[in-house]
């Protein structure tokens, strides 16, 4: 199972749940891997970063932009250099190009393009490998925040099913579908064409 973007006990924390008790465990770490996979589901990317480098395909076609400098291939986010090696569709290596934004890894965010200079990529019907470690270089903070809210509420979805919640004050109250708090922690990381 892939890993959520919170512990276990600052989950633990927020239900106010005793550190010691082991035997919530495993509805803990269903929950904030639930809420993990559905912050990735709606920005349209992955906040953890690969163990290994992965090697992914890439059409030119619709995803390089042309700058004054060369052309920008749009990758998935890479969270490392480290194994970062990118070959043309006959196989070849290729050299001699930069990672963009500039210093994104020294600022904790994720490499989002391949600039190669004063050349192209190639045509529409080559394909481009990238072998990186892709993800983000950490979990950001709001991100972070995000699922554990999300995932202290699928926990305590087990008492409110069909998703109502009972008030004897109140009567009936329906759960809103989605948690504007964790919206708003995630809209600014949401890819365009997601969310």
């Amino acid at each position: 199972m892939a890993e959520g973007y919170g512990t276990r006990a600052a989950l633990k924390e927020r239900l106010d749940l005793p550190v010691s008790d082991t035997s919530r465990d495993s509805a803990l770490d269903s929950a904030l891997a639930a809420a993990s996979r559905s912050i990735d589901r709606a920005t349209g990317r992955r906040f953890d970063l690969t163990a290994e480098p992965v090697t992914r395909t890439y059409n030119p076609r619709g995803r390089v932009v042309d700058r004054p400098d060369g052309e920008l291939l749009l990758v998935n986010d890479i969270g490392s250099t480290t194994g970062l090696v990118v070959e043309t569709g006959s196989g070849s290596t290729v050299t001699g190009f930069e990672t963009s934004p500039d210093n994104a890894l020294a600022d904790d965010l994720p490499i989002t393009g391949l600039l190669l200079l004063r050349s192209s990529w190639g045509t529409g019907t080559s394909r481009i490998r990238v072998t990186a470690r892709f993800g983000w270089p950490s979990v950001p903070d709001d991100v972070a925040e995000a699922a554990l809210i999300q995932a202290a509420r699928l926990y305590r979805r087990r008492n409110s099913p069909e998703g109502v919640t009972g008030s004897a004050e109140w009567g009936v109250v329906r759960l809103s579908r989605r948690d504007p708090d964790v919206w708003n922690l995630i809209e600014p990381y949401v890819l365009p064409g997601f969310g």
